[in-house]
């Protein structure tokens, strides 16, 4: 078996479809669902898996991770990995994290650039939502707009506060690579939202150790936080349908997820792994200090063209923060590119 590897960026963004016609195992994002299900470019896996192990998987699921790839009726893909935006912070540099988002601004004013957060145009975005979820309003609930007024208003004037406060490296920076900047320098000390990649939590792995934690709330816990993560499918064009099953069937068991899945540096997306003593001991508790916050995640929409209105608005807020536009007019375009990308996609 030949595995080839492609960027975080493409891996958002670059259409399954396309992927299924050379590959017959593919590691997909859960918003490719919808494109899945309408181009018929992956295998349902209810047809070709047994049902009690399917049912196993949403049993063991960290998280929605495997129901996040259900969509029409059919599972595209298992949860092999499990992720959502948690917070991160340097233990040697900063005691503890903030707890709420009014402790965040006032460590931000404090503590200047020993602030960060990912504000590349993807992770505006994925910020933007998980501030809307965690403030109790989800987005994409209603067809007119992207999020009601004030609580769309009231995200985006909290991510305008924080990226006057933070690092300015933030602004060019995605997850890993903020990561690169926390674990190798002591230039930043804490981040309230970032992806969570588990190896930065592995003593060893880079000179400075970066512990997680759960995001800040805004008054109901540790809720809304975008949910990430990487899902294994089988192209409907496999020449081995059956060996790429097996495959898939044994990534995702729950000896392997612990074992050597997790030792070869690999995020487990079952649950069992998540609560594994010695899993927990090789990554500082990164899986108990983030199970809270994944399990409360906000699952993304995944209808077909769901891609491009991330594309588009992840611009948009991009663009305000690096240019500090008001707000009100930030909002109204992204609400114009969710109108009408959802009309071009036909949904």
């Amino acid at each position: 078996m030949t595995w080839e590897k492609r960027s975080l960026l493409r891996f958002g963004e670059e259409a399954v479809d396309e992927l299924a016609e050379s590959f017959d195992l593919l590691v997909i994002d859960h918003p490719f669902v919808g494109l899945a299900a309408g181009t018929g470019c992956l295998q349902p896996l209810e047809a070709v898996l047994p049902a009690n192990f399917l049912e196993l998987q949403h049993e063991q699921s960290a998280g929605p991770s495997n129901r996040s790839y259900e969509y029409a009726g059919h599972q595209w893909a298992l949860a092999v990995d499990a992720a959502a935006q948690f917070s991160a912070y340097r233990p040697d540099l900063l005691e503890s994290p903030p707890g709420d988002w009014d402790s965040v601004l006032e460590l931000a004013h404090r503590g200047g650039a020993r602030v960060a957060i990912p504000l590349i145009p993807t992770d505006a975005f994925a910020s933007f939502l998980t501030l809307c979820a965690n403030g109790g309003e989800p987005p994409f609930v209603r067809d007119d707009v992207l999020v009601p007024r004030d609580p769309g208003l009231r995200a985006l004037s909290l991510l305008q506060r924080l990226a006057e406060l933070v690092d300015p490296a933030s602004f060019a920076l995605n997850p890993p690579g903020l990561l690169e900047l926390m674990s190798s320098t002591d230039q930043v000390a804490y981040a309230p939202l970032i992806f969570g990649y588990s190896n930065y939590s592995r003593p060893g792995f880079r000179p400075s150790l970066v512990r997680f934690a759960d995001i800040p709330s805004s008054g109901d816990g540790p809720s809304g936080s975008l949910l990430g993560g990487a899902g294994i499918a089988i192209s409907s064009r496999c020449s081995d349908v059956k060996a790429a099953a097996d495959y898939a069937m044994w990534v995702c068991q729950p000896e392997v997820q612990r074992g050597l899945y997790f030792d070869s540096g690999g995020q487990p997306g079952n649950r069992v792994a998540w609560l594994d003593e010695g899993v927990n001991r090789s990554s500082d508790d990164f899986f108990k200090r983030t199970i809270a916050t994944l399990s409360r995640a906000y699952l993304r929409p995944r209808y077909d063209g769901y891609v491009a209105v991330q594309t588009a608005c992840g611009k948009i807020i991009h663009d305000g923060l690096v240019n500090g536009r008001d707000p009100e007019i930030v909002y109204s375009e992204l609400n114009a590119a969710y109108s009408g990308t959802r009309r071009d996609s036909g949904t």
